[in-house]
């Protein structure tokens, strides 16, 4: 008989999963006009949005708030397993919400083949809700691989002018990762096999997994470079800026929110869970690349002059605290990078969207071909202000939170390292106060026309404003479900076994 859950009497973590697939076969089968298949996209990736909202009501408990089984392939040990905690909760959040986003930002950038852009939009929107709930590791790769290929295509048929070697980059580096994440499942798969006798690919089963030390190690690595890659660090980031800045910007959004999470979660949730002496050992090194990739990613996004491009090394400088946040083996430091991937999210969803609107009015996203715009656009210049505050990490935004509980965490079980990372708070400010006088203030250039934010793209950018003052000035709310969440106490004993960062 299959599992299901016991508060409701619906699957809703699979209906996740099953609407945007249905979603992208009515836009990619049915004869439809460009309008209608914008419409449908709309309203698949609102219905997820109202789905993944309804989901906050579960009651407060420790571990699985959720937790969905079905017989699969029972001759391999495959099963459809699905399961939600605090941490995946608000990446189904955070997915749902910018999947949204970025169908109203392509709503009027895409007219060519736009039923089959919605419908690979919605198709990565599927993959992205599987990484975040699979339980069991062979529907964890096989959701993986779900979200890359629809990536790869948009970016390689709606991309910019030189957007194949950007593609090329991009599968070369995840493609490698994902063999290798693949190399290290088949072994565990195995070995639990020879141990137990039975063969099962469940995430619950695995973890009894016995390893020996180059064994373990190296499945490990497997798994380390696989999602090191989507995080991305320092030197695993080469794919990023020229991605970035050649797709589409409502598919740079979504690899800035939501797909660089993956390697975050799936470090936490996988890599250190099922191979916790080889984590433990990593985790001093772990940290030092985490750093390196803050303050020499913090460092080139200085010198940018392209907004993408700027947002684009941004992104792997703050992604790469939050890896710190992980590797320090604090639960106060841990808790605050659960929520800095979720704000993390919010504040470069909401600059991405901002991009997009700049470049639907002038074509360009050099800061010396603007300037000014704050006189010119006064409401949409709020909005770019406030996105620009909060990535920062400005006291009552969203950001500020999350940094300040990894940067406690960090001086709690080590104190220099945590003295290290606080720099990187400054060079954030930097940057960003950079962005926002070339694009806000300064002299306008001859010729340039500019309309403010209107009716549509206020939709998008009111709820970033909304969440990122929320977050900032009630996070209790947030963090109340990252107490208990499943895996912890794996966690806190990869954390205490020797090696690790714990006192």
């Amino acid at each position: 008989m299959p599992a299901m859950n016991e508060f409701w009497s619906y699957p809703l973590l699979s209906l996740l999963i099953a609407f945007p697939l249905g979603g992208a076969i009515l836009c990619g089968f049915g004869r439809h006009s460009a309008k209608l298949c914008r419409w449908l996209a709309l309203l698949t990736s609102s219905t997820v949005l109202a789905l993944a909202c309804s989901l906050c009501g579960l009651p407060a408990r420790a571990g699985w708030l959720l937790r969905e089984d079905f017989a699969w392939i029972e001759t391999l040990g495959i099963r459809f397993t699905l399961g939600l905690d605090g941490v995946s909760l608000l990446m189904v959040l955070l997915t749902a919400l910018l999947m949204a986003v970025a169908v109203l930002v392509s709503w009027q950038a895409v007219r060519e083949k736009a039923a089959f852009y919605f419908s690979l939009l919605l198709i990565l929107e599927a993959g992205l809700m599987g990484v975040f709930l699979a339980l069991d590791m062979f529907l964890f790769y096989v959701f993986w691989e779900t979200m890359l290929i629809p990536a790869v295509i948009l970016i390689l048929i709606w991309g910019a002018e030189g957007s194949l070697r950007a593609v090329f980059k991009f599968v070369l580096f995840t493609i490698g990762g994902s063999l290798l994440m693949l190399l290290s499942i088949i072994a565990l798969y195995v070995l639990h096999a020879e141990q137990t006798g039975s063969f099962s690919f469940a995430l619950d089963a695995l973890r009894q997994t016995r390893l020996s030390g180059s064994m373990g190690l190296w499945i490990y690595l497997g798994f380390l470079l696989a999602f090191g890659v989507k995080i991305p660090l320092v030197p695993l980031h080469a794919w990023l800026p020229d991605t970035y800045c050649k797709a589409p910007t409502a598919i740079t959004l979504l690899l800035a929110g939501v797909l660089a999470k993956t390697g975050l979660y799936g470090l936490y949730r996988f890599a250190f869970q099922l191979c916790p002496e080889a984590a433990a050992k990593s985790m001093p090194w772990l940290a030092v690349a985490a750093l390196v990739s803050v303050f020499y990613a913090a460092w080139i996004a200085f010198a940018q002059s392209d907004i993408k491009r700027l947002l684009a090394y941004s992104s792997v400088s703050h992604l790469g605290l939050i890896a710190f946040g992980l590797s320090v083996s604090s639960r106060t430091a841990l808790e605050g990078s659960f929520l800095q991937m979720f704000s993390h999210g919010i504040t470069l969803g909401a600059l991405f969207a901002l991009t997009a609107m700049i470049e639907q009015r002038s074509g360009d996203t050099q800061m010396e071909n603007l300037g000014g715009l704050w006189g010119r656009a006064p409401l949409w210049s709020f909005f770019f202000l406030v996105a620009a505050l909060s990535a920062l990490g400005l006291p009552g935004l969203n950001n500020f939170i999350g940094e300040i509980l990894i940067l406690a965490g960090a001086f709690k079980s080590h104190p220099w390292l945590g003295a290290v990372a606080v720099p990187s708070i400054l060079l954030a400010a930097v940057y960003m106060l950079r962005l926002v006088r070339g694009v806000l203030w300064g002299k306008s250039p001859a010729g340039l026309v500019w309309t403010d934010a209107n009716r549509r793209e206020l939709v998008i950018l009111v709820p970033f404003l909304v969440l990122m003052v929320w977050v900032g000035c009630f996070p209790q709310v947030f963090l109340d479900p990252l107490r208990d969440v499943a895996g912890l106490p794996f966690f806190e004993g990869v954390a205490a076994l020797k090696g690790g960062l714990l006192p």
